[in-house]
């Protein structure tokens, strides 16, 4: 069963845009390799982090949606562990609303309120 997660990682400001994209790629062939499916990559940018992380007051974020089962993370969280590039990684699982229950509901309690 094929689960929606989201993974948002932060590189190394000091990184250039050629190593940046290798990073990229490199963790969307983990995830490909492990059988997610329909992966789309966001390059946020660089960014000022709420706090400083290994003496680094900024990062380059990267967000990547993806369709996987729940052993694809493992490995990919693995190699984010063990590479210096990435400051921080975070997963979550991704809740989808049914089109039909939660739409008909909110629009029953919003007709209520009107009245």
């Amino acid at each position: 069963m094929t689960t929606a997660y989201e993974t948002m990682y932060i590189l190394r400001p000091d990184l250039t845009d050629e190593q940046v994209g290798l990073n990229i790629s490199k963790y969307e062939n983990n995830i490909k390799e492990n059988g997610a499916e329909d992966i789309q990559i966001q390059n946020r940018g660089k960014r000022r982090l709420a706090y400083e992380i290994n003496k680094h007051r900024d990062g380059v974020y990267i967000q990547m949606n993806y369709y996987a089962n729940g052993s694809t993370i493992f490995p990919l969280e693995r190699a984010m562990r063990l590479s210096e590039e990435v400051i921080r990684y975070l997963t979550i699982k991704q809740e989808l609303v049914e089109a039909g229950t939660a739409t008909e509901e909110v629009s029953t309690a919003a007709i209520a309120q009107e009245r």
